[in-house]
C-alpha cells in the first residue's frame, strides 16, 4: 500500500471517529501488507486490521482500543505504550515484539504467540492465561501473578526474563 493511500484511510478514519461514525470511514485493513509501516502515535481505534501484516511496523503510542487484529502478523513490531484495550488479537502473531507498557487490559489474547516478545510494564489481566505461546518472553516483576496463572508456566519458567517494576520509570 503507498504511503499517500494509507494517509487517506487514516484521514477518513480520524473523521469516522471524531464524529461517532457519521462522517470518514471507518479503516478497513484486512489482509492488508503494512509491514514496517510508520504508525507512530496513529488512531486507529476500532480499525479492522484482521489478517493485516504488520510485521516490524512501528505502532509506538498507537490506540488500536476495540481493533480487530485477529490473526494479525505483528512479529518484531514495536508496540511500546499501544493502548489495546479491548481489541480482539485472537490468534495474532506477536513474536519478538516490543510490548513495553503497552495497554492489554480487556483484549482477547487467545492462541496469541508472544515468544520472545518484550512485556515489561504491560499491563494485563487474567486474559493473559489464554496466551498459546511466551516461551523466552521479558516481563517485569508486578506481573507475576498474572503469568503464573497460565497453564504453560511451569514449562516455560526457565526461559522467562524478569525485570524489576521499579526499572521501568526511567
Amino acid at each position: 500500500m503507498k504511503q499517500s493511500e494509507l494517509k487517506a484511510i487514516l484521514k477518513d478514519h480520524k473523521l469516522w471517529i471524531q464524529s461517532d461514525g457519521k462522517q470518514g470511514k471507518r479503516a478497513y485493513l484486512q489482509g492488508t501488507d503494512l509491514g514496517d509501516a510508520n504508525l507512530d502515535g496513529a488512531n486507529l481505534t476500532g480499525a479492522d486490521l484482521d489478517g493485516a501484516c504488520l510485521h516490524g511496523a512501528n505502532l509506538c503510542n498507537a490506540n488500536l482500543t476495540d481493533a480487530n487484529l485477529q490473526g494479525a502478523d505483528l512479529a518484531r513490531a514495536n508496540l511500546h505504550g499501544a493502548n489495546l484495550y479491548g481489541a480482539n488479537l485472537t490468534g495474532a502473531d506477536l513474536e519478538d515484539a516490543s510490548l513495553y507498557g503497552a495497554n492489554l487490559q480487556g483484549v482477547n489474547l487467545t492462541g496469541v504467540e508472544m515468544g520472545d516478545a518484550n512485556l515489561e510494564g504491560a499491563k494485563f489481566t487474567t486474559n493473559f492465561k489464554k496466551v498459546g505461546w511466551f516461551y523466552g518472553a521479558t516481563f517485569s516483576e508486578d506481573q507475576i501473578p498474572w503469568v503464573v496463572l497460565h497453564p504453560k508456566y511451569p514449562e516455560w519458567a526457565h526461559t522467562l526474563k524478569w525485570v524489576k517494576a521499579k526499572q521501568l520509570s526511567a
